[in-house]
């Protein structure tokens, strides 16, 4: 079956017996290119887009009816439309901002948006809550929403918090992430990350003024997660290697199913709130 026909499905936790602990400097302890591996904390993976099943646009048009607008070859351009119109999300790896996704909605205005290497799992969890925020509660049993605030759920995680002129900025425990939310201006959340400021470690999110909370509440939920995200090694961003926690997948023994389904990790939540490894 087609990936992007699949139900949204819950994350899978693998065994640690599956897993074995890479040591940073230590020869011959490097992954393989190819070779499956878990990452985190998330915001260090990089995008994952060719290294995991995670769809962030197959489930709203194969579960919950959305249109496709207008779709390129090759992975151009896709653009698809909620069943009103009253929401377009849009892939666009050819704009020369960077910014590869963006989230539109109309009356009243709001747009999220997030670039090259956002990690794929955060923007899915946001797209595919969408249909909730429509009132379409299919599959609401698979996708549940955070009811937690973004700065709360930042707080929760570790994140410290300093105040600003306009808001307050708040950094990830290792450094290499910070949320400023702000009022009245063009944003009201804007995510910056990078390491040591290395630019294939760079990416941003944004929220303009008036994304609902749960939009960006969502966002955070899933990106401060401190279950890992897998990746192939050579797609993690070389520079970020470093900093991140990264624990290969050791195969052996499991059968063809088992390990599909763990290259569909991360693909959606499975917790309403915080996620359950923090309860």
């Amino acid at each position: 079956m087609d990936a992007s026909r699949r139900e949204p499905t819950r994350q899978l936790r693998t065994s640690a017996d599956h897993r074995r602990d890479i040591s940073q400097g230590q020869p011959g302890t490097q992954p393989a290119p190819q070779e499956l591996v878990f990452v985190s904390p998330r915001h260090l993976a990089g995008s994952g887009l060719a290294s995991t099943n995670v769809d962030a646009l197959g489930p709203l048009i194969h579960h919950f009816g959305w249109t496709v607008v207008e779709k390129l070859p090759h992975g151009r351009r896709a653009l698809i439309a909620s069943p009103g119109e009253e929401v377009l999300v849009e892939f666009y790896p050819r704009r020369q901002d960077g910014m590869w996704w963006t989230i539109s909605h109309h009356e009243p205005f709001w747009q999220a948006q997030f670039s090259r290497q956002t990690p794929v799992e955060t923007i899915a969890a946001v797209t595919q809550a969408l249909p909730q925020m429509l009132d379409d509660h299919r599959y609401a049993d698979r996708i549940p929403l955070t009811d937690e605030t973004t700065a709360g759920i930042a707080r929760a995680s570790g994140w410290s918090v300093r105040g600003t002129k306009y808001g307050a900025t708040w950094t990830s425990p290792d450094g290499h992430c910070i949320a400023e939310h702000t009022g009245g201006t063009k944003y009201v959340w804007h995510f910056k990350h990078s390491v040591l400021g290395a630019y294939d470690t760079h990416w941003d999110a944004t929220f303009t003024v008036d994304t609902p909370e749960r939009v960006s509440a969502q966002f955070m939920a899933h990106l401060t997660d401190d279950r890992p995200v897998l990746r192939h090694f050579q797609d993690v961003p070389a520079r970020a290697r470093g900093a991140a926690t990264i624990t290969a997948l050791s195969t052996g023994g499991l059968d063809a199913h088992t390990v599909n389904a763990v290259a569909q990790a991360g693909r959606t939540a499975s917790y309403r709130g915080r996620p359950a490894s923090r309860r």
